[in-house]
């Protein structure tokens, strides 16, 4: 059960799985904040869905000032936040580990670590200090933070890396009722994913194709974590479609 009022933000939520669990958590009762980068497509689900009354905020979670000031207009407009969702992420170039350039690598591990980090940090500070204090911040790991793909050196580093920072802040947030969890998800049907039925690098080198899985049901997922009460957590949960190789010899 939701509590009336409650606030949620959703970065990375102008598509794919940000959109779907933002569109999701409304329905369930929150006040959503979708946060991205780009107007046009928070701007297009939220026109899309009127009658949940949608917020849209762009904002860029690789830059500390542009993430500060989505937090400070959340607490502005709505008064407080209950949920975090740091779903914003990006891929790497799919090559050998000596080709991948330094920009590259820091460009991904400024958006999948660094923004998880910068938003992470505002949204516990801002849990800590409200009354009634607490929320759940709930971090988009990827199946990617247990097992890698090939040729996925920079993306898989930084999901690792983000079952850490899961952790870490699972521990600081106990005092404050903060509660802090992963979420690793496998092929979720997105534009992202679309490839994947005409075929993926697989562990031996082969190229074969890998089910999917609705998008909605990670929204349900997501909808049934943030729901519980924050005297219980998620440390981690894994959503994947069924027959995907993640399980057993790849």
């Amino acid at each position: 059960m939701v509590a009336a009022g409650s606030v949620a933000v959703v970065t990375g939520g102008g598509t794919g799985i940000g959109a779907a669990c933002g569109v999701a958590l409304a329905e369930a009762g929150w006040t959503v904040v979708l946060a991205g980068r780009r107007a046009e497509p928070l701007e297009s689900v939220r026109d899309a869905h009127p009658h949940l009354a949608l917020d849209a905020a762009v904002a860029d979670v690789t830059d500390e000032a542009s993430v500060a000031a989505l937090f400070t207009d959340v607490v502005d407009r709505h008064g407080r936040l209950d949920l975090l969702f740091n779903n914003a992420g990006r891929g790497g170039s799919a090559v050998e580990p000596d080709a991948i350039g330094l920009d590259e690598w820091r460009a991904v591990v400024d958006t999948n670590l660094t923004g998880t980090f910068l938003c992470t940090k505002e949204a516990f500070r801002i849990m800590r200090e409200q009354r009634p204090q607490g929320g759940r911040i709930l971090n988009n790991g990827s199946i990617s933070a247990q097992a890698p793909r090939p040729l996925s050196l920079a993306y898989t580093a930084t999901k690792h890396a983000i079952t850490g920072l899961t952790k870490s802040v699972a521990l600081d947030g106990r005092p404050y009722g903060i509660a802090c969890g992963q979420i690793d998800i496998g092929n979720a049907s997105t534009s992202m994913t679309a490839a994947m039925s005409d075929g993926v690098r697989q562990a031996d080198g082969s190229i074969r194709p890998e089910p999917t899985m609705p998008v909605a049901d990670v929204a349900a997922a997501v909808v049934l974590i943030a729901g519980m009460p924050l005297t219980s957590n998620v440390a981690s949960m894994t959503v994947m479609a069924t027959g995907m190789p993640l399980v057993g010899r790849g």
